[in-house]
């Protein structure tokens, strides 16, 4: 099965479950559904930081400072981050990643989803998936801050929307 074939929960601008629907159907008509992202660090709070392949359906070879990805139909938030987070780190037997928070993404151009944060540490080396990570890196939050401010390495919005979000809700903390 291709990953356009998954499928998805449709849900509302409340985040309950309207209907069901294949993920390329979900892109292809702009119907709101779940996502998660996972904010990845090293035991020396380096921030994990990729490129997204070029065959990638949304965003394509784009770089992003979260992993994660769809959350399948019936599936908790809880349990996609973990698997996203295994998969895309290619690590197995990961900490449950610890939910932090969640918004509602929307790009006002037709793209919408509901996005749950999480944070997990990783301990050991990371093998990424080849179909889904073209390059990757540690980096601190200040090279991260400074990739992202200047505008060199173009950085997928839903990401930088979460980004934003994660240092306010740190900041309020």
């Amino acid at each position: 099965m291709s990953s356009a074939d998954e499928i998805l929960d449709v849900v509302d601008e409340n985040d309950r479950v309207v209907g069901r629907a294949r993920r390329g159907d979900v892109y292809d008509r702009g119907l709101r559904h779940r996502c998660v992202f996972v904010w990845a660090r090293d035991p020396e709070g380096r921030v994990f930081v990729h490129r997204r392949t070029a065959s990638k359906l949304v965003f394509p070879a784009l770089y992003d400072m979260f992993v994660g990805g769809v959350v399948g139909a019936g599936e908790s938030y809880d349990d996609a981050a973990l698997r996203e987070a295994e998969e895309e780190l290619g690590v197995s037997g990961l900490p449950r990643p610890e939910f932090l928070f969640k918004f509602l993404y929307d790009d006002g151009a037709g793209r919408s989803w509901w996005s749950a944060v999480y944070e997990v540490r990783v301990a050991g080396a990371v093998s990424p998936q080849v179909e889904e990570v073209a390059w990757y890196g540690f980096l601190s939050e200040g090279e991260l801050d400074q990739r992202v401010g200047e505008g060199v390495w173009e950085f997928v919005p839903d990401g930088v929307a979460a980004y934003a979000r994660l240092r306010a809700w740190r900041g309020a903390r």
